[in-house]
């Protein structure tokens, strides 16, 4: 089955209904994700008659930085300001005039770099400001449908469903996993997606980094990002990172919180209970877009089954992809883990709303197994009365039971866009 291709160049975001909602009781809302994710877009379908400027545009940008308070001062009262990262010193401007009239919806702002780690925008703007994540699409926006799939896992809402037997489709994953989620990329052929993938990661480091940051050598960005596809999905080994680039520890760090900054990474942290002393406590590192990691890695679709285990560690981030952007769109958003003991039992995702725990493997096969789901009924035994289910990825099409009295069940990857 090919990917649909949209009728139009928009693709409704499932995060537009929170960003209303914010406008109508905030002074201001900020819009982070990615650059070239669709925040500008989605800023001016939330309010088509909002004044717009950009700071990618030098003319503002000159006098945006020349001189904030005015620049500021001359713009309408409900504006949108896009890349508010370029200039943190608008900020106390910004504070000043909604000091002065905090009308809900007055600021629209996006930024490219995580402004709640910019401590001269957060601070100055703090009880003021609502921040909502927008991510590179995921497959449920492509494809329109309402991408409810982690409401209805967390509601307890997914039952065993067989279906009858019949012919095997061909994997539609290694096309999904290489091209991504951003819209310039999944619009075009895989040779064009792969150049402009490139060019985004080269423009991302020599560019935006230097918003955020002095770099003296962008070239070590770009050495640190190469290397790490190859760990994509692995526990976080700084001292392994710092001997193969040849920095030290610190140098390390200060990079890595660049690119977590600039969304091209994330690190999941490590679940842990106060009824286990034996588990690892080290972050997990993924690459937020799988299509970036993909090319990184020079990974095509064509190379699915003799590059398995690397298109299991994609999939892995694809799949934690998928659910932290659906999760963003809730009124009350999970967090998400993931769970290892020194006895190399793992679960490659653990979800936390409260005091409840469930927990999600992923499997890059086509059939499952009940041994698939023994970290998960460790897990369940360390969250005691906590865990409340759990749920093996694979790529078949039934709905399975593999262990009813943990509610662990089997579902295909594409339930993540078809329910």
């Amino acid at each position: 089955m090919s990917r649909p291709i949209p009728e139009t160049n928009y693709l409704p975001r499932h995060l537009r209904g929170a960003v209303e909602t914010a406008l109508s009781d905030t002074p201001v809302v900020c819009l982070l994700g990615p650059r070239q994710c669709g925040k500008s877009t989605l800023s001016r379908h939330c309010e088509p008659g909002r004044h717009y400027v950009s700071l990618d545009d030098a003319a503002y940008l000159e006098l945006a930085l020349a001189d904030p308070q005015g620049f500021i001062h001359e713009l309408p009262e409900r504006v949108a300001i896009d890349e508010v990262q370029r200039v943190p010193e608008l900020s106390l401007a910004i504070k000043r005039s909604v000091d002065a009239n905090r009308k809900p919806g007055r600021f629209l702002l996006t930024g490219s770099a995580n402004l709640l780690q910019l401590p001269r925008l957060s601070d100055s703007l703090a009880g003021r400001m609502e921040c909502l994540y927008l991510h590179p699409l995921t497959e449920s926006e492509v494809r329109r449908s309402p991408g409810k799939f982690l409401e209805e896992f967390l509601c307890g809402n997914l039952k065993p469903k067989i279906k009858e037997s019949g012919t095997p489709r061909p994997s539609e994953l290694p096309r999904l996993l290489v091209a991504g989620g951003y819209p310039e990329s999944i619009q075009r052929d895989p040779q064009r997606a792969d150049r402009w993938r490139r060019s985004y990661i080269k423009s991302v480091v020599e560019r935006d980094i230097g918003d955020i940051a002095q770099i003296r050598d962008a070239g070590d960005v770009t050495r640190l990002l190469t290397f790490l596809e190859g760990r994509n999905a692995q526990l976080l080994n700084h001292s392994a990172i710092s001997q193969a680039l040849g920095h030290s520890r610190a140098t390390v760090d200060r990079y890595l919180c660049l690119l977590e900054r600039l969304f091209l990474i994330r690190f999941l942290p490590a679940w842990h209970s106060n009824r286990s002393k034996r588990l690892v406590k080290t972050p997990k590192l993924h690459f937020v877009d799988s299509g970036l990691a993909a090319t990184l890695g020079d990974l095509e679709a064509s190379q699915w089954n003799e590059e398995r285990p690397r298109f299991g560690h994609l999939l892995e981030s694809y799949i934690l992809q998928q659910l932290i952007a659906m999760a963003d769109c809730m009124p009350r958003p999970p967090r998400f883990y993931h769970y290892r003991d020194r006895d190399q039992t793992e679960v490659d995702i653990v979800i936390e709303a409260g005091r409840k725990i469930w927990g999600v493997e992923i499997k890059a096969a086509a059939s499952v197994k009940r041994e698939d789901s023994k970290g998960l009924c460790k897990l369940a035994e360390v969250a005691g009365d906590c865990f409340q289910g759990g749920i093996v990825f694979y790529e078949g099409e039934s709905i399975l039971p593999l262990n009813s009295e943990r509610s662990i069940l089997a579902i295909p990857v594409s339930k993540l866009w078809e329910l």
